[in-house]
């Protein structure tokens, strides 16, 4: 096979790691039969040994810290690698949930009213329940995969919650009940929309990685008019963030039909069931089509010699 090996990494340091490895090793199986193809094991802060960026494009599946941060990008940058997804300004943005909100809400696209503060500065339980109301979403603000997430519907809840966090930067927000999405975005076009329905009517990790636990419906049965609307947010959001290549963006529509946006996932889960490939089958493109789509733009940059960071 002709061009750059593909250097595929997987694993890392985060809360996420196992995740990670599931994407990393589907993604690559994927990507071998295009491309030549390395799969690398991330166990530390630095780029792995053996990674060589004269030779490869990197195609990262690792999430959370050190994937989605920026940080790895910023060590790809400096070494004059070449990857794919969004560069290490558009991932340090959206790795911050509340710093995503405020860009994007200054392009027109909703979001739930919030509040963000340190583990060591917690604002009082009945603070935050005057601003919100009493039904608060508590999740990490710069954590993936529903690390960390509760759901509470009291004063007495949300002070269990509050007494649980050691450690972070956090948001507390209003609950917005609806239903919930999710879009893949692809070279700045949103694909197809999935519906997510857990049974515990909570979308928590334990519902998005045990089996059984949540249904999926992709296509999400919206009107022509929804699905516009749903689209559309996708893109702005993605636009205003500067992100490049590929990425999900999830909502929350409100009993009004009003999407909310959740987060942006710069580097979301890969394996063939994953939300980001669900949304990529309605549009008519399998897992391994999917893969070659999401990988080309980078090894365009790598054979024109366009950096991968932003000038």
């Amino acid at each position: 096979m002709n061009g750059p090996i593909i250097a595929v990494f997987a694993g890392g340091i985060s809360a996420e790691r196992d995740v990670s490895t599931g994407s990393g090793r589907a993604c690559a199986l994927a990507l071998s039969r295009s491309f030549t193809t390395r799969l690398f094991d991330v166990a530390a802060d630095a780029l792995p040994e053996g990674y060589d960026p004269s030779r490869q494009v990197v195609f990262s599946t690792l999430h959370g810290t050190f994937g989605e941060d920026g940080a790895m990008q910023q060590l790809l940058d400096a070494a004059g690698g070449t990857y794919a997804g969004c560069d290490a300004e558009a991932s340090k943005l959206t790795i911050d949930k509340t710093l995503t909100k405020q860009t994007v809400a200054a392009h027109g696209v909703r979001v739930a009213e919030g509040i963000s503060f340190d583990a060591g500065e917690k604002p009082p339980a009945s603070e935050i329940a005057r601003r919100l109301g009493p039904s608060i979403v508590v999740k990490p603000n710069n954590e993936g995969s529903s690390v960390g997430l509760s759901v509470v519907g009291s004063l007495a809840e949300l002070e269990s919650a509050l007494s649980a966090i050691r450690r972070g930067r956090w948001i507390a927000e209003r609950r917005i009940e609806g239903r919930e999405l999710s879009v893949g975005v692809l070279g700045g076009s949103a694909m197809g929309i999935v519906e997510i329905r857990p049974k515990s009517g909570v979308y928590d990790y334990t519902s998005k990685y045990t089996k059984g636990m949540t249904e999926y419906l992709a296509p999400a049965p919206l009107d022509e008019r929804l699905t516009a609307a749903v689209r559309t947010a996708a893109e702005t959001a993605f636009a205003a963030c500067g992100c490049r290549d590929y990425a999900r963006v999830d909502f929350i529509l409100s009993a009004q039909g009003e999407p909310f946006l959740l987060e942006i996932n710069t580097l979301p889960g890969m394996k063939e069931t994953s939300l980001l490939p669900m949304s990529a089958r309605c549009a008519g493109l399998d897992f391994g089509a999917l893969v070659r789509e999401m990988v080309t733009p980078a090894v365009e940059r790598f054979r024109s010699g366009v950096p991968s960071h932003r000038p």
